[in-house]
Parts: C-alpha cells; sequence; structure tokens
C-alpha cells in the first residue's frame, strides 16, 4: 500500500507548490487533489486540459504521483436533489473530474452520490443519485477512470450489505467504492465493511474518530481515535488491497507542513501493521 495525503490537510489556499512540496517532504509518494470552485489553489470547474497537464508536471517534477481526484462540490449539486437542474450542474462536475482525471492519468474519482435530507427521502436519494451514476458510468468506461463512491456522514448507504447492491446495481467495472475507513466508526466497523465490500473496493481514505465524542467534532489524527487498526488493516491485507491509503484530516492552525510530517509517521505504523508477518 501507498501512503497518500488530501490537499484539504492543508490550509485553504496554500499554494500548490507548497503542497507538493511538503507533501514530498514528508515522505509521501501520493498526492490527492481536490476539485473546487474557480479561483481556488489547483483544480477547478475551470481548469483546461492544457492546464491539468501543466500540473500534472507540477507533481511529476515534485517526485510524486496522482491517481484519485476528490470534491467537496456534490454536497452543493447533489445528483439527489429535487431541483433537476442541480442534479444536471452535479453531473456535470462529475463529468469534469472524470475528463481532469483522464488528462492526468488518475484511476478513481471520488463521488458523494446524494444526501438525504427532510425534503429529500432515502428512497428518491436512491433513486435519483442510481439513475445519475447509470449516466454517468458509460463517460467513466469511455475515459477508463473509475467512480468511487464514498461512504460519508449523508444519512444515505448506511450498512455495508447496502453500499454492496447500489454499487453492482450500476452494473458497470468502473463504479466501485471509495472507502473511508473513520466515517464509519459512528455506526459500524470498518473492519466488516472492508470484508464485505471486498475487490469493489478502489480507494482508502483514512482518518481516526472518538467515539465517545460522537458528532463531527469526533474526528481526530490517525491512532489518536478508537478505529481498530490492527483488523483494518488485516482486512485490506486479505482482500489484497495494494492502493494508496490516503489521509483526509482537518489542517493545523498553526504550522501548515506539520501535519503531514505527523501524519506520515502515523501511517509508517500502519503500513508496519499491514505487513503479513504480523498475521502468521
Amino acid at each position: 500500500m501507498k501512503k497518500g495525503i488530501n490537499q484539504w490537510c492543508y490550509p485553504a489556499g496554500t499554494p500548490l507548490d507548497s503542497v507538493l512540496e511538503w507533501t514530498r517532504e514528508a515522505g509521501f509518494s501520493s498526492i490527492e487533489l481536490n476539485v473546487g470552485h474557480s479561483g481556488d489553489v489547483g483544480l477547478t470547474l475551470d481548469t483546461t486540459p492544457e492546464e491539468a497537464k501543466e500540473i500534472c508536471k507540477q507533481i511529476q517534477t515534485a517526485g510524486l504521483e496522482i491517481d484519485s481526484l476528490s470534491t467537496a462540490l456534490l454536497w452543493e449539486t447533489p445528483l439527489s436533489a429535487k431541483d433537476e437542474s442541480v442534479q444536471e450542474a452535479g453531473k456535470q462536475v462529475v463529468k469534469k473530474m472524470l475528463g481532469l482525471a483522464h488528462t492526468l492519468k488518475a484511476s478513481t474519482v471520488l463521488v458523494v452520490p446524494g444526501v438525504v435530507t427532510q425534503d429529500v427521502p432515502y428512497d428518491q436519494c436512491y433513486k435519483r443519485s442510481l439513475s445519475a451514476l447509470k449516466e454517468l458510468a458509460p463517460l467513466a468506461e469511455q475515459l477508463n477512470v473509475s467512480i468511487g463512491i464514498e461512504n460519508v456522514w449523508n444519512r444515505f448507504l448506511l450498512s455495508p450489505l447496502e453500499m454492496v447492491a447500489y454499487i453492482d446495481g450500476v452494473a458497470s467495472t468502473h463504479v466501485g467504492a471509495y472507502f473511508d475507513v473513520g466515517n464509519v466508526l459512528q455506526f459500524g466497523y470498518p473492519e466488516q465493511w472492508i470484508s464485505i465490500l471486498g475487490k469493489r473496493i478502489l480507494k482508502v481514505h483514512v482518518k481516526d474518530f472518538k467515539t465517545s465524542i460522537g458528532n463531527m467534532t469526533g474526528f481526530t489524527n490517525l491512532l489518536s481515535g478508537d478505529v481498530a487498526w490492527v483488523s483494518v488493516m488485516k482486512e485490506l491485507k486479505r482482500i489484497g488491497y495494494t492502493g494508496e491509503l490516503t489521509a483526509e484530516l482537518t489542517p493545523y492552525a498553526h504550522d501548515p507542513a506539520a501535519l503531514a510530517f505527523d501524519t506520515a509517521r502515523h501511517m509508517d505504523v500502519l503500513l508496519e501493521i499491514g505487513k503479513e508477518k504480523q498475521y502468521k
């Protein structure tokens, strides 16, 4: 498995050169960039293929890889929205991400599939988002970029069995799971999700969570929460996962580079746990 870090681990507005420099110096092998609004640092909805190629060169020059993209934009324009124009805007976000990933030669884009709200019932969220993904899957297949459905705090896909059925319902070789270890702990056990999702897992986000807090402020640095990391790493090893473990954590208020160095050391511990000799 590889050590990766998400751009969100650095304060908003951090120059891309600094993001890449600190990521390399901390000992990561890959960076996950986020697609944002116009004016954001890095990739945006306005980024042209030529600009994406230049960013790819920056990443390579820094001695790093990029194999996935993420975004927060689908919280604003969910595929499950009641308003069809909002749904369409969400589809355009995914299409843009797929195009950028193809240019960057990244294998996967992270997609929040939908959001259950008082105005968007669970069954409608399921129906609308599934329909949108079926529509988007052919483009993913054409560009040879996979869509990774993330388990997030969106009141949706609350069990691994349901997530399996949902992913299989899209019926595409290029749709799978972007599994977030820390996001599960409030209502389940990540090692069980990994076992059940199995080969459907395309990418993995890592962060920790304190169940005693039990809300958004419960998310914490690796090894500081209640994730059973030995069990998690054992299951990832068992299903044959060899991709990135990408840290997605809240930036430090001071010394923006420090989180990367701390997290890299924590991830060394996880990777040591994940070595096969631990289970013989």
